[in-house]
């Protein structure tokens, strides 16, 4: 049975936010790419919250803008309300965050991709993958159709044996009732990827018209909105509040008095669910000292009444979820649209992945998103366009990308998941960056604009205007260093910042370290002969408060690249290494790191067991130079 449809270059599994972002990455590097989805309906679906960013999700997002992708691009074009997050805190941590027209969003980047050369969109359930020689050749869709590829990107999110749990009623789905993904599950397995077993959920959706909003807080969007792509220069959208308000006791007591019929409590649910993002009955049982939880209430659209009902996740039944909505204040006499579920499904170990994402058992297959143990849509489309990266390199016989924790925070995601794998779905925070000062929302352009350049994802035009800002910058800075001052000159300034007077002269860059001043005020008494967009000039603000600290964190970072250069060799025999614990030789074997500083990262591995591997690779090296003399 079947047929031989066609032969592409890369083919991509799924299209949810990781397939998109893998797809167009590899269609823009040339490759005759073919982008399968079980449903054309559900391309970019956002089953869950309608928003895109937050705290160290929306760095990643100016990450694979910065790459030349697309989800920054695509949420500019359709959110509703952009707010900037923790902008009384450090640069380090500022975080965009957006509310998406969750329809707009879908269809946005439906119609990029169809208009993208090189990409052909199909709908498809794709059962199988085609073996040749432990290699990964094609995949066989339901209907029998066999696509031959160089390279296979499996993305299917939560789909892979779905099943949706809402009380005592189980049924086999992927998110939002789709068709499950249930016999690719089985042919991964057979071909030697070990599987976890996940859970993820998400809250019901209520009646716009039926909320009492004058029992709730407006959360109003940023008066001057910034946005997440660096090709967005403005936007004249109207935006939309969201609403806050909270459990109550009465929401707290129907929750206990229905514990017996929570899946989560009643033993119904196997998968291991998100440890930052749990349902409302888990933090009531788990904070019981807790009076009330925030609840946001979160428009999904220009043109729908839907209301998502943030922090609200639960799989408890239809009867218990009304009542425990209309317990909130505000929601009393809410009409519930969608019940809440629970959906278990299928994972990949990620440690069985290289760090370019590629298998390490299958040559050729490579994984991102969700199916890697992670949760959230931006962390699938940071993982999407690092996979659709190295699956296109790996067609074109290029050296793969690699992006390092102290270049991204994809980098640490994906060192996190290869090196240490994790126990629930992963959720990428800012905590988990230890150069995070480095890593911020403003700088991703200068961090990873050039990769994207050089990939051949980033355009000739946008690369010059990229450069140009740079010169800029860093121009603006010289001149600052360079203009010099009495105390005589600035008391004004100083006067109006409430800060202390000058004793003696120096340089203006001395004025702008005091963290009471500001480039804004800084820029009325020097004035600035360049021409700079308000970009530049927070660049430059930033680059000089934080030097010192910028400065501490770059000689870190070359601690930890002299241990990253340090390569181990592929083939090395882990059991003939003297000296090693026995724990750190099943790891290491187990994970085969590229370099010392991937081994020191790994769990059960010690700093002595680094030092015998060290010694081991300095005689290792010798006797292989003598061997090639």
């Amino acid at each position: 049975m079947g047929y031989t449809a066609k032969q592409y270059d890369v083919i991509v599994v799924g299209a949810g936010h990781a397939g998109c972002e893998a797809a167009l990455a590899a269609a823009r590097m040339g490759c005759d790419t073919l982008l399968l989805t079980i449903n054309l309906d559900m391309v970019a679906f956002m089953p869950c919250n309608p928003s895109i960013g937050g705290p160290a999700k929306g760095h990643v997002v100016r990450e694979i803008d910065a790459l030349g992708g697309e989800m920054g691009r695509n949420i500019d074009k359709t959110f509703i309300q952009m707010r900037m997050l923790n902008t009384g805190k450090g640069p380090a941590v500022h975080a965009l965050r957006a509310q998406a027209d969750k329809f707009m969003y879908q269809h946005e980047m439906k119609k990029t991709i169809e208009s993208t050369p090189n990409l052909t969109l199909r709908q498809g359930m794709v059962d199988e993958l085609i073996m040749e020689d432990g290699r990964c050749v094609g995949v066989v869709s339901q209907t029998g159709a066999r696509y031959h590829a160089k390279a296979v990107v499996v993305t299917t999110g939560t789909y892979l044996r779905g099943k949706i749990i809402m009380g005592e009623l189980m049924y086999e789905s992927g998110p939002n009732n789709q068709q499950p993904s249930i016999k690719l599950a089985a042919c991964l397995k057979e071909n030697g990827l070990e599987l976890i077993r996940f859970k993820t959920g998400t809250p019901p959706r209520v009646n716009g018209e039926t909320i009492d909003f004058s029992k709730t807080e407006i959360q109003p969007g940023d008066e001057n909105p910034k946005f997440f792509s660096y090709e967005t220069k403005e936007s004249n959208v109207e935006q939309i509040p969201c609403w806050l308000t909270y459990t109550s006791e009465s929401t707290h007591k129907i929750i206990n008095d229905n514990l017996h019929r929570a899946p989560m409590f009643s033993g119904a649910i196997e998968g291991t669910g998100p440890r930052y993002c749990p349902s409302i009955e888990d933090k009531i049982v788990r904070f019981a000292d807790k009076p009330k939880h925030q609840i946001f209430l979160e428009p999904e659209g220009r043109n729908t009444l839907e209301y998502y009902v943030q922090g609200f996740s639960t799989s408890m039944p239809e009867d218990v979820q009304l009542d425990m909505i209309r317990s909130v204040p505000g929601l009393e006499n809410a009409q519930m649209m969608r019940n809440g579920y629970a959906i278990e499904y299928d994972a990949v170990v990620p440690t069985q992945l290289w760090p370019t994402l590629e298998t390490k058992k299958i040559e050729g297959l490579f994984t991102a998103g969700q199916i890697n143990g992670t949760s959230g849509y931006e962390e699938a489309a940071g993982q999407g366009i690092i996979a659709g990266i190295n699956a296109a390199r790996k067609v074109q016989g290029k050296e793969p990308v690699i992006i390092g924790r102290a270049d991204g925070y994809i980098g640490v995601m994906i060192d996190d998941l290869v090196t240490k794998g994790t126990n629930d779905p992963y959720r990428l925070l800012t905590s988990r960056a230890e150069y995070r000062l480095l890593l911020r929302h403003d700088n991703a352009d200068l961090r990873l604009t050039p990769l994207g350049y050089e990939i051949g994802l980033i355009t000739e035009e946008r690369y010059q205007a990229f450069l140009r800002k740079k010169e800029l910058v860093e121009l603006e800075i010289q001149r600052l260093q360079e203009t010099k001052i009495k105390p005589s000159d600035v008391k004004a300034l100083l006067d109006e910042a409430g800060s202390a007077e000058l004793t003696q002269g120096g340089s203006v860059i001395l004025l702008l370290r005091r963290p009471e001043v500001t480039y804004e005020m800084l820029e009325k008494h020097f004035p600035s002969p360049y021409e700079l967009t308000e970009e530049m000039k927070e660049q430059v603000e930033i680059q000089i408060k934080y030097a010192g600290y910028i400065e501490k964190q770059l000689q870190q970072v070359e601690r930890l690249n002299k241990m990253e250069r340090k390569r181990i060799p592929e083939d090395i025999d882990y059991q003939d290494i003297k000296g090693l614990a026995n724990e750190a030789r099943q790891k290491l074997e187990l994970i085969r790191p590229l370099s010392i500083g991937q081994a020191s990262r790994i769990g059960g591995v010690t700093p002595a067991d680094i030092s015998v591997l060290l010694i081991y690779l300095e005689h290792y090296n010798r006797v292989t130079a003598a061997k090639g003399s």
